[in-house]
């Protein structure tokens, strides 16, 4: 019996925008953006700041030196947006209110950075202006707990603090690798087609 539901961020939660995110950070003066920026799981420097291995002052500094110039808070957040590739489902977002009203504890698993998730707990995230953890019991970010998936540390970090049991939980990605890692520690998954719609899946795997 499937009691708490987790959730990969983006391409599940958010259209993700591969191609919008090589724009901006081209826009910004990062020339070679399609060979540093990945669609799942990052290198360099911006594995550094998604694993919590550097800050967000850190991070930007090596960013102006690649781009050769130096740049802003606000234009490094912007370019990082540019993964966001459209505004929030709020469809998604009543669902996962919904889900928690009947009775399903809800998380987040992600790999992401300090700049997106200040997007995601700020008043523009949702046109109610609710943050994403107000949706979630809890959310797990890969440069929070210090480990990337498909590592199984994270997956393991998150069923410790959050005592559940891989038997009762389902876990939905858009990875193959995260995919696979989940299910050898025992959890139930849902491999989303990336910006799909991933609702009447998840009914029918509920029922």
């Amino acid at each position: 019996m499937i009691k708490n539901i987790v959730f990969d961020f983006g391409g599940v939660l958010f259209d993700l925008s591969w191609e919008g995110a090589v724009e901006r950070f081209k826009s910004i003066g990062l020339a070679d953006a399609e060979q540093r920026l990945d669609r799942y799981h990052q290198r360099g420097v911006f594995e550094l700041l998604e694993s919590g291995r550097i800050s967000p002052e850190e991070f930007r500094h090596e960013l102006e030196l690649l781009c050769r110039r130096p740049l802003t808070y606000e234009e490094v957040l912007f370019a990082w947006l540019g993964y966001v590739g459209k505004p929030m489902d709020e469809n998604k977002l009543r669902t996962l209110d919904q889900l928690r009203a009947e009775g399903y504890r809800t998380f987040l698993l992600s790999n992401t950075n300090p700049y997106v998730q200040a997007w995601a707990e700020g008043p523009d995230f949702s046109q109610t202006h609710r943050p994403l953890s107000s949706f979630l019991e809890k959310c797990y970010t890969s440069c929070e707990v210090g480990i990337m998936k498909p590592d199984a540390g994270i997956f393991q970090f998150m069923l410790d603090d959050a005592a559940i049991l891989p038997s009762e939980t389902v876990f939905l990605d858009d990875s193959l690798a995260n995919i696979a890692a989940a299910e050898a520690l025992g959890i139930q998954t849902l491999l989303v087609e990336k910006n799909a719609d991933w609702l009447p899946r998840l009914r029918s795997l509920l029922s």
